[in-house]
């Protein structure tokens, strides 16, 4: 992979151009080089991310990473899942407890949905560190990336895109000449303001600082270990009821402190010495040192685009949709925007599919921004009955809150019903933290989806709350575990993926295996086609993929590139080749 420049005109071109390098830039980078495409990355910051922001990296993440050949990159970096999860609620770190909440699976109870839903576990990965390894494995594989360069304008035509860009380290600018771009330039992004994408919802709803520091906690949390400690302490200098975070980075020396402030005032000047005594407060112990690293302002934003297509320009991550950090969903929805759009980029540039396929990425992922968007802000919302029910939004009266607060702890049947109130209230945060069907359950519904006749599976359990595991077209394929020949384990989702459509059936389908060879062949694209039973490669061990299929094992079920089932077939046809050639040029919009 390389650059080429025109010289008569003396404009860089490629097939694609990355504005941004972060979660979405980063990862569409290393798919695009993965999958053989020429492309550049322009970024206009000197490096990658330098504040710990997005860090709870999903199993839908890190199993993408896992088809990508790096999960034990993130492995090695993220803190493990039995480190993240006893989230905790109190008047300081040193303070009374309110509560706790099991999160990101580690309740028991919910342990086993996570177990069974993938083969890779979620993990805590600062936006520091995950960056840099989606950047140095995407130039490692051929991405060409431009540091201190930035995005200035943009013109379209039937063939292409010319982007005008400024070199920041000599005030350079010149043109980039791309047949496709993707613009993953964040939450302010100018790409989507030029090409006049439509948005639904608001900006700077609350104002928000972030204060990294390093601090020695161990004495104090590692006996509870979690990502997220949430402070709530009314009469703080900052004003309002007085709910910070304290945020472990990494365990347990490693900090960042989240603090609201009132954004229709003027923002606060916060120094060194300010954000000090901030921390100090939320720890509840001045003696304790520590060295402040950084601090930064930001808003709480509800706020979605309806479209994440303009012609040859597509939109992902942050620039389309803006939110809250509530949930852990931003940086895991951006590499996911990516994940869906590289593959029908590479496909449509090889010539393997037809202009149609992209229309599928506006299609598919806008509605999965939109709905994370809306349950970000709804987490915060949910905060609300903690404050009811220990009497903190009844009143402005720090001295009072407090004084609620603290009530819980009588012998009365009004604390009792209190006590009762804030139970239900910190079970209503699992919408928060234990979300794996926000996290999992996407269903496409599209022109790169073929149906199979039956109505959507209903759900059994919460939508949000679970995931549900099914092969109905457009669903994420459901992870089992199947033996090999050689007697080891590889999940479902190791023998799809890898930028090819894969093909599973049984040993009463094994012709669709002999007709994906044809289609493979008629449509000149890669089918990876396996006969799961006895004797063969893979064998279904535990009967799970059985129970899993929702086809008998005579029918089939044809897995995209993005491990998300684009059709699926109940039983053996009289012209099986036709039948799957048929539905991929459907698909590919090769008709």
């Amino acid at each position: 992979m390389s650059e080429t420049r025109d010289t008569s005109d003396e404009i860089l071109t490629t097939d694609v151009l990355v504005i941004g390098s972060g979660p979405a830039g980063g990862s569409a980078a290393l798919f695009l080089a993965t999958y053989g495409v020429d492309h550049i990355v322009i970024t206009k910051y000197r490096w990658t991310a330098n504040t710990p922001r997005a860090h709870i990296t999903n199993q839908r993440t890190v199993e993408i990473m896992r088809d990508m050949g790096i999960e034990d990159d993130i492995k090695a970096q993220g803190t493990p899942p039995d480190l993240m999860g006893d989230t905790v609620f109190c008047t300081s770190l040193t303070g009374d407890e309110i509560g706790r909440v099991r999160t990101w699976g580690t309740h028991p109870a919910r342990k086993a949905d996570y177990t069974l839903a993938s083969p890779s576990e979620n993990c805590d990965l600062p936006q520091t560190l995950f960056e840099p390894i989606l950047v140095g494995r995407s130039a490692e594989r051929g991405s060409r990336i431009r540091f201190d360069t930035e995005y200035l304008s943009l013109v379209q035509d039937d063939a292409g895109v010319t982007v005008t860009v400024r070199d920041r380290l000599s005030g350079h600018t010149y043109p980039i000449r791309a047949k496709y771009v993707i613009a993953a330039d964040g939450g302010r992004s100018k790409v989507a303001e030029d090409v006049d994408l439509p948005f639904e919802g608001e900006m700077d709803l609350a104002g928000s600082m972030n204060i990294v520091f390093h601090a020695d906690l161990a004495r104090l949390v590692e006996h509870r270990p979690s990502v997220l400690y949430w402070v709530l302490q009314p009469g703080s200098e900052i004003g309002g009821i007085g709910m910070g975070l304290v945020r472990m980075v990494r365990p347990w020396d490693e900090w960042l402190v989240v603090w609201g402030y009132d954004i229709n005032q003027p923002p606060p000047q916060v120094d060194d010495a300010m954000a000090t005594r901030i921390v100090h407060d939320l720890i509840g112990d001045d003696t304790i040192p520590v060295t402040i690293r950084s601090t930064s302002l930001w808003g709480n934003n509800k706020r979605y685009a309806t479209r994440y297509r303009a012609g040859r320009v597509f939109l992902a991550g942050d620039a389309v949709h803006r939110h809250p950090p509530s949930n852990g969903l931003g940086s895991n929805t951006s590499v996911q925007d990516s994940y869906n759009l590289a593959w029908k980029l590479a496909m449509v540039l090889k010539g393997q599919a037809g202009e149609g396929l992209l229309d599928s990425y506006d299609a598919e992922r806008a509605p999965v921004g939109k709905q994370i968007v809306l349950r970000a802000n709804k987490s915060i919302e949910e905060f609300g009955p903690i404050f009811d029910a220990l009497g903190v939004s009844s009143t402005p009266d720090p001295e009072q809150q407090t004084a609620n607060m603290r009530a819980r702890a009588g012998n009365t049947p009004e604390a009792a019903a209190q006590r009762a109130a804030l139970l239900d209230a910190l079970e209503l945060k699992n919408y928060e933290f234990n979300a794996h069907g926000v996290e999992l359950g996407q269903r496409y519904r599209s022109g790169a989806v073929i149906g199979d006749g039956t109505p959507e599976p209903g759900y059994i359990r919460d939508s949000e709350l679970y995931y549900h595991a099914t092969t109905w077209p457009g669903a994420r394929l459901p992870h089992c575990w199947l033996g090999t020949d050689g007697g080891h384990k590889v999940s479902t989702h190791d023998i799809t993926g890898k930028g090819r459509f894969s093909l599973l059936t049984g040993i009463s389908g094994e012709a669709w295996a002999e007709a994906a060879v044809g289609a493979a062949r008629s449509l000149g694209i890669e089918i990876d086609a396996h006969v799961i039973g006895p004797g063969r490669t893979h064998t279904d061990l535990y009967g799970d993929w059985a129970r899993l299929r929702e086809v008998p094992e005579s029918g089939c079920v044809l897995v995209r590139p993005d491990a998300h089932v684009g059709w699926r077939a109940h039983e053996l046809t009289a012209d099986p080749e036709k039948e799957l050639t048929d539905v991929l040029a459907r698909l590919l919009d090769r008709a």
